[in-house]
């Protein structure tokens, strides 16, 4: 089938859009390909990443041993499997797993999705922050996302 003009654009990989808005000189630019690009999955990912209140159930360090998928040819995407998110997080629905059922849907996710999604879903659960984007980026861009960062609500008489 050949491209039309009328055919919406493609619609960016998590890893993607962490990686072009990483690329941004400036904080306005940061935001904007970030509410620009706005999805469940891009949210659960910042919020994994920067929120001190997210635990994961999973053994932070080196990743399981799993088989990427090829980057043309990989079967699912993050957009899709990020809703594995509540079997990984402590306090979810995976707290009620033995621990090898939710390595196994960890592995199936990394190994379902694109390669450097599955690089960036081992730098979630290791905590480690992208580069290029910052707390005060992600607060920006998306309010009350970051719950340990809220102040106290007011209190209403």
């Amino acid at each position: 089938m050949a491209f039309t003009e009328n055919e919406p654009p493609r619609k960016l990989d998590v890893w993607e859009i962490i990686e072009n808005s990483g690329k941004k000189r400036n904080r306005a630019d940061k935001v904007k390909v970030l509410k620009e690009n706005v999805s469940w999955a891009l949210k659960d990912v910042l919020r994994g990443i920067f929120d001190s209140t997210i635990q994961w159930n999973l053994p932070t360090g080196s990743p399981p041993p799993y088989t990427p998928s090829l980057e043309h040819n990989h079967p699912a995407t993050l957009n899709r499997e990020n809703r594995q998110f509540k079997y990984l997080v402590k306090g979810g629905a995976g707290d009620k797993l033995p621990a090898y059922k939710r390595e196994n849907i960890f592995i199936a996710m990394l190994e379902g999705i694109h390669p450097n999604d599955a690089e960036l879903v081992i730098k979630v659960i290791n905590k480690e922050k992208p580069e290029g984007i910052s707390k005060v980026v992600v607060e920006e861009a998306f309010p009350g996302l970051i719950k340990d960062s809220e102040e106290k609500p007011l209190v209403h008489y």
